[in-house]
Protein backbone atom coordinates (compact mmCIF):
# COMPACT_ATOMS: atom_id res chain seq x y z
CA UNK A 1 0.00 0.00 0.00
CA UNK A 2 1.32 3.48 -0.95
CA UNK A 3 2.05 5.27 2.24
CA UNK A 4 0.74 8.97 2.79
CA UNK A 5 2.68 11.78 2.26
CA UNK A 6 2.92 13.77 5.64
CA UNK A 7 1.79 17.47 5.34
CA UNK A 8 5.15 19.25 4.96
CA UNK A 9 6.12 16.95 2.13
CA UNK A 10 3.67 17.32 0.28
CA UNK A 11 3.38 20.77 0.22
CA UNK A 12 7.44 20.91 -0.52
CA UNK A 13 6.30 18.83 -3.13
CA UNK A 14 3.96 21.50 -4.93
CA UNK A 15 6.29 23.69 -4.08
CA UNK A 16 8.45 21.94 -6.60
CA UNK A 17 5.38 21.71 -8.81
CA UNK A 18 5.15 17.39 -8.85
CA UNK A 19 1.67 16.30 -8.63
CA UNK A 20 0.89 14.27 -5.92
CA UNK A 21 -1.60 12.10 -5.72
CA UNK A 22 -3.24 11.30 -1.98
CA UNK A 23 -6.16 7.99 -1.81
CA UNK A 24 -9.55 9.88 -0.75
CA UNK A 25 -9.09 8.11 2.38
CA UNK A 26 -6.12 9.85 3.14
CA UNK A 27 -5.46 12.25 5.57
CA UNK A 28 -6.16 16.07 4.77
CA UNK A 29 -3.07 17.88 4.24
CA UNK A 30 -3.10 21.08 6.37
CA UNK A 31 -2.10 24.55 5.30
CA UNK A 32 1.51 24.00 5.27
CA UNK A 33 3.84 27.34 4.37
CA UNK A 34 7.29 25.90 2.62
CA UNK A 35 9.27 28.80 3.11
CA UNK A 36 10.72 27.94 6.58
CA UNK A 37 12.99 24.75 6.17
CA UNK A 38 14.96 25.13 9.39
CA UNK A 39 13.23 21.79 10.82
CA UNK A 40 14.64 19.90 7.77
CA UNK A 41 18.27 17.95 9.02
CA UNK A 42 20.78 20.72 10.24
CA UNK A 43 24.25 21.21 9.75
CA UNK A 44 26.94 18.80 11.63
CA UNK A 45 29.06 20.52 13.63
CA UNK A 46 32.64 20.40 12.56
CA UNK A 47 34.41 17.68 14.33
CA UNK A 48 37.34 20.68 15.52
CA UNK A 49 37.49 24.11 15.53
CA UNK A 50 40.43 24.29 12.61
CA UNK A 51 40.06 21.82 9.74
CA UNK A 52 37.63 21.92 6.97
CA UNK A 53 36.10 25.64 7.39
CA UNK A 54 39.41 27.13 7.85
CA UNK A 55 41.25 25.92 4.99
CA UNK A 56 37.78 26.09 3.07
CA UNK A 57 38.08 29.82 4.01
CA UNK A 58 41.68 29.74 3.33
CA UNK A 59 41.12 28.55 -0.43
CA UNK A 60 38.66 30.57 -1.36
CA UNK A 61 40.57 33.58 -0.66
CA UNK A 62 42.73 31.38 -3.31
CA UNK A 63 40.19 31.72 -5.46
CA UNK A 64 39.80 35.42 -5.10
CA UNK A 65 42.84 36.69 -6.00
CA UNK A 66 42.91 34.06 -9.00
CA UNK A 67 43.69 35.38 -12.52
CA UNK A 68 44.76 32.04 -14.62
CA UNK A 69 41.56 32.23 -17.26
CA UNK A 70 40.09 35.84 -19.13
CA UNK A 71 36.89 35.21 -16.59
CA UNK A 72 38.75 37.27 -13.96
CA UNK A 73 38.52 40.30 -16.28
CA UNK A 74 34.92 40.18 -16.87
CA UNK A 75 33.37 39.12 -13.01
CA UNK A 76 32.40 41.46 -10.37
CA UNK A 77 33.72 38.76 -7.79
CA UNK A 78 34.50 35.45 -7.28
CA UNK A 79 31.38 32.91 -6.22
CA UNK A 80 33.60 30.03 -4.67
CA UNK A 81 30.63 28.21 -2.73
CA UNK A 82 28.57 28.14 0.83
CA UNK A 83 27.32 25.76 3.23
CA UNK A 84 28.24 23.59 5.86
CA UNK A 85 31.94 22.75 5.89
CA UNK A 86 31.36 19.09 6.07
CA UNK A 87 28.39 18.37 4.57
CA UNK A 88 26.76 14.76 4.13
CA UNK A 89 26.15 16.43 0.28
CA UNK A 90 27.33 18.22 -2.08
CA UNK A 91 25.24 19.91 -4.77
CA UNK A 92 27.39 21.39 -7.91
CA UNK A 93 26.24 23.43 -10.32
CA UNK A 94 27.30 24.81 -13.53
CA UNK A 95 28.56 28.47 -13.07
CA UNK A 96 27.17 31.75 -11.52
CA UNK A 97 25.06 33.95 -13.21
CA UNK A 98 24.30 37.59 -12.94
CA UNK A 99 22.82 37.37 -9.62
CA UNK A 100 25.30 35.34 -8.34
CA UNK A 101 28.42 37.01 -9.56
CA UNK A 102 26.36 40.29 -8.20
CA UNK A 103 26.05 38.88 -4.31
CA UNK A 104 28.90 36.41 -4.71
CA UNK A 105 26.96 33.25 -3.34
CA UNK A 106 25.57 30.31 -5.50
CA UNK A 107 22.30 29.57 -6.58
CA UNK A 108 20.12 32.57 -5.68
CA UNK A 109 17.05 34.06 -7.43
CA UNK A 110 14.54 31.75 -8.67
CA UNK A 111 16.96 29.05 -9.18
CA UNK A 112 18.05 28.79 -5.85
CA UNK A 113 14.89 28.80 -4.64
CA UNK A 114 13.70 25.89 -6.28
CA UNK A 115 16.79 24.26 -5.38
CA UNK A 116 16.29 25.13 -1.76
CA UNK A 117 12.40 23.02 -2.32
CA UNK A 118 14.16 20.26 -3.56
CA UNK A 119 16.50 19.75 -0.85
CA UNK A 120 14.03 20.27 1.66
CA UNK A 121 11.46 17.92 0.15
CA UNK A 122 14.10 14.95 0.86
CA UNK A 123 14.93 16.65 4.63
CA UNK A 124 18.17 18.58 3.82
CA UNK A 125 17.76 22.31 4.93
CA UNK A 126 20.37 24.94 2.47
CA UNK A 127 22.72 25.21 5.04
CA UNK A 128 22.94 21.58 5.79
CA UNK A 129 24.55 21.22 2.28
CA UNK A 130 28.05 22.64 0.50
CA UNK A 131 26.68 24.29 -2.76
CA UNK A 132 29.47 25.00 -5.17
CA UNK A 133 29.96 24.88 -8.92
CA UNK A 134 31.87 23.90 -12.29
CA UNK A 135 33.27 27.49 -12.41
CA UNK A 136 33.96 29.95 -9.75
CA UNK A 137 32.87 32.96 -12.21
CA UNK A 138 30.18 34.09 -14.25
CA UNK A 139 30.46 33.58 -18.00
CA UNK A 140 29.36 36.65 -20.02
CA UNK A 141 26.05 36.05 -21.21
CA UNK A 142 25.85 33.19 -19.00
CA UNK A 143 27.24 30.52 -22.16
CA UNK A 144 28.46 27.52 -21.47
CA UNK A 145 32.29 27.40 -19.52
CA UNK A 146 35.04 26.73 -22.16
CA UNK A 147 36.98 23.60 -21.84
CA UNK A 148 40.33 26.19 -20.42
CA UNK A 149 38.42 28.05 -18.23
CA UNK A 150 37.21 24.54 -16.66
CA UNK A 151 40.92 22.86 -16.26
CA UNK A 152 41.60 26.54 -14.88
CA UNK A 153 39.10 25.90 -11.73
CA UNK A 154 39.37 22.36 -11.87
CA UNK A 155 42.02 22.20 -8.84
CA UNK A 156 39.76 23.95 -6.53
CA UNK A 157 36.69 21.82 -7.25
CA UNK A 158 38.68 19.01 -6.08
CA UNK A 159 40.25 20.27 -3.23
CA UNK A 160 36.03 21.59 -2.30
CA UNK A 161 35.31 17.96 -2.47
CA UNK A 162 38.31 16.77 -0.44
CA UNK A 163 37.78 19.42 2.15
CA UNK A 164 34.15 18.67 2.58
CA UNK A 165 34.30 14.95 1.89
CA UNK A 166 30.48 14.32 1.60
CA UNK A 167 28.53 11.34 1.10
CA UNK A 168 26.94 11.99 -1.93
CA UNK A 169 27.02 14.44 -4.60
CA UNK A 170 24.56 16.00 -6.82
CA UNK A 171 25.17 17.20 -10.09
CA UNK A 172 22.73 19.65 -11.12
CA UNK A 173 22.06 20.14 -15.10
CA UNK A 174 24.19 18.63 -17.86
CA UNK A 175 27.27 21.45 -17.38
CA UNK A 176 27.92 20.32 -14.41
CA UNK A 177 27.45 16.50 -14.48
CA UNK A 178 29.18 16.17 -17.95
CA UNK A 179 32.15 18.42 -16.69
CA UNK A 180 31.99 16.65 -13.33
CA UNK A 181 32.46 13.14 -14.47
CA UNK A 182 34.47 13.73 -17.73
CA UNK A 183 31.58 12.36 -20.29
CA UNK A 184 29.74 13.51 -22.45
CA UNK A 185 26.52 11.52 -22.48
CA UNK A 186 23.16 13.26 -22.54
CA UNK A 187 22.03 14.16 -19.28
CA UNK A 188 18.60 12.37 -19.90
CA UNK A 189 21.08 9.39 -20.20
CA UNK A 190 22.66 10.27 -16.92
CA UNK A 191 19.84 10.36 -14.80
CA UNK A 192 19.40 6.85 -12.71
CA UNK A 193 22.64 5.80 -13.37
CA UNK A 194 25.36 4.84 -10.92
CA UNK A 195 28.82 7.09 -10.83
CA UNK A 196 31.63 8.11 -8.50
CA UNK A 197 33.54 11.03 -8.39
CA UNK A 198 36.86 10.33 -9.56
CA UNK A 199 39.11 7.77 -7.40
CA UNK A 200 37.22 8.83 -4.28
CA UNK A 201 34.44 6.55 -4.31
CA UNK A 202 31.39 9.12 -3.47
CA UNK A 203 28.96 8.76 -5.27
CA UNK A 204 27.54 11.22 -7.86
CA UNK A 205 23.50 11.17 -8.74
CA UNK A 206 22.85 13.33 -11.31
CA UNK A 207 19.75 15.62 -12.00
CA UNK A 208 18.28 18.49 -13.63
CA UNK A 209 19.58 21.95 -13.37
CA UNK A 210 16.67 24.24 -11.49
CA UNK A 211 16.66 26.94 -14.35
CA UNK A 212 15.97 24.41 -16.34
CA UNK A 213 12.77 22.52 -14.68
CA UNK A 214 11.54 26.38 -14.07
CA UNK A 215 11.16 26.34 -17.98
CA UNK A 216 10.30 22.78 -18.85
CA UNK A 217 8.03 21.96 -15.17
CA UNK A 218 6.96 18.91 -16.61
CA UNK A 219 10.24 17.22 -15.81
CA UNK A 220 9.98 17.74 -12.07
CA UNK A 221 8.69 14.32 -11.48
CA UNK A 222 11.64 13.02 -12.81
CA UNK A 223 13.86 15.12 -10.36
CA UNK A 224 11.99 14.16 -7.64
CA UNK A 225 12.99 10.54 -8.72
CA UNK A 226 16.69 12.10 -8.60
CA UNK A 227 16.22 13.42 -5.49
CA UNK A 228 15.02 10.14 -3.63
CA UNK A 229 17.78 8.34 -5.26
CA UNK A 230 20.17 10.95 -3.62
CA UNK A 231 18.12 10.21 -0.35
CA UNK A 232 18.56 6.37 -0.68
CA UNK A 233 22.30 6.96 -0.70
CA UNK A 234 22.71 9.47 2.41
CA UNK A 235 20.60 6.72 4.17
CA UNK A 236 22.97 3.72 3.28
CA UNK A 237 25.66 5.88 4.44
CA UNK A 238 24.00 6.80 8.06
CA UNK A 239 26.38 9.12 10.21
CA UNK A 240 29.35 7.53 9.09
Amino acid sequence: MEPVLDARRHALLEAMGVDVWVRRDAVAVADVSVAPVADAVPARAPASSGDAATALAALAREVAACTACALAETRTQTVFGAGAAEARCLVIGEAPGAEEDRRGEPFVGRAGQLLNAMLAAIGLARDSVYIANILKCRPPNNRDPQPAEVVACSSFLRRQIALVAPRVILAVGRVAAQNLLGVDTPIGRMRGQDYVYADSGIPVVVTYHPAYLLRSPGEKRKAWVDLQRAKRVLDAAGDA
